[in-house]
């Protein structure tokens, strides 16, 4: 389907979102969050050394690492580009202004809050990676990057043509309201454990890798055990779009809904046995952040489907 330069730039930028979540998913497996000690600049410096003697005399070199210090600059640079692509996406969205007003509103709810994020950023960086703070930080990544694919799905509403009863509808927001719901909260407690584990490896004494789980608190039990609902929930999901025939995109979204979740608990298996290596951290991270996506784009084909439309039209 041909899309014009609005919706190319807004699909540009959810993706390019998700790469960035994928990048700070690199960051937090290397253990790179503080590889540039300041903020907004790094050592100091806005383009940072490649080697401790090239830094600013107030810094301790022992402190300097040059992967880590460069993998968190190019999370930054890449996060900048993020905001100039959502500041292109609302300037371009100010056609839709009379057309469709949510579209423009949108996307200039995303630019206003992609501002948030990178002063919480900083925040992160100053309070040394405080606890609570990156669940923060990430919470708000998944809000911004769901505005922008409301915005998206707006602005290309008219090329998706989905047709569902009421009852289906209902059946929809109501299930895929609880799975995106439970989805969001394990996505915090995901973080939640994922930062005792950061204090685990940090500490004095470092327990052996694979028994750094052991020393997580009751929040690991839940987020294990939560995981089952969520796949029940989406079992369910995937029987009622067969036994209803649903077809089309719908079908197809909820199939792929299915699959990220059973791609979720195998990386959630083989992180608890192969003692958490970086690679199925970064995965874990991308994958559920593309779950909750797909998750909030059955909910808005469900509500903004033909069926709900024709309605419209017969009460005017």
């Amino acid at each position: 389907m041909k899309l014009n330069t609005y919706q190319k730039t807004a699909l540009t930028t959810v993706f390019a979102t998700l790469v960035l979540i994928l990048i700070g998913g690199l960051v937090r497996a290397a253990g790179a969050g503080l590889g540039c000690p300041d903020w907004p600049k790094c050592f100091g410096m806005w383009i940072p050394p490649t080697s401790a003697e090239g830094l600013p005399s107030q810094f301790d070199a022992s402190l300097f690492n040059p992967i880590h210090t460069w993998l968190e600059y190019v999370n930054r640079l890449v996060g900048v580009l993020i905001g100039l692509l959502i500041m292109a996406t609302f300037a371009l969205s100010l056609r839709y202004r009379k057309t469709d007003p949510s579209v423009t509103v949108a996307s200039a709810l995303a630019f206003f809050l992609v501002l948030v994020q990178g002063w919480l950023g900083g925040q992160v960086v100053k309070s040394g990676l405080q606890s609570g703070m990156i669940t923060i930080h990430m919470v708000l990544a998944m809000i911004i990057l769901n505005t922008l694919l409301y915005a998206a799905f707006k602005a290309t509403r008219e090329k998706l043509a989905v047709k569902l009863s009421n009852e289906n509808k209902r059946m929809l927001l109501g299930l895929g309201g609880f799975i995106l719901f439970f989805t969001m909260l394990q996505l915090v407690l995901g973080t939640q454990v994922r930062e005792e584990i950061d204090a685990v490896k940090n500490a004095a004494i470092v327990p052996p890798r694979d028994m750094w789980i052991e020393f997580t608190s009751w929040l690991y039990d839940v987020h294990r055990s939560f995981s089952w609902l969520i796949v029940i929930l989406t079992a369910v999901l995937v029987y009622l779009l067969r036994s209803r025939n649903i077809q089309g995109v719908v079908r197809k979204t909820g199939v792929a809904i299915a699959l990220l979740v059973l791609f979720q608990m195998l990386i959630g298996f083989g992180m608890e046995r192969l003692g958490m290596p970086g690679t199925l951290q970064v995965l874990h991270l991308v994958s559920v952040a593309v779950l909750v996506c797909a998750e909030f784009l059955i909910l808005l084909m469900a509500w903004f489907s033909d069926a709900e439309m024709l309605a419209e039209k017969k009460l005017k």
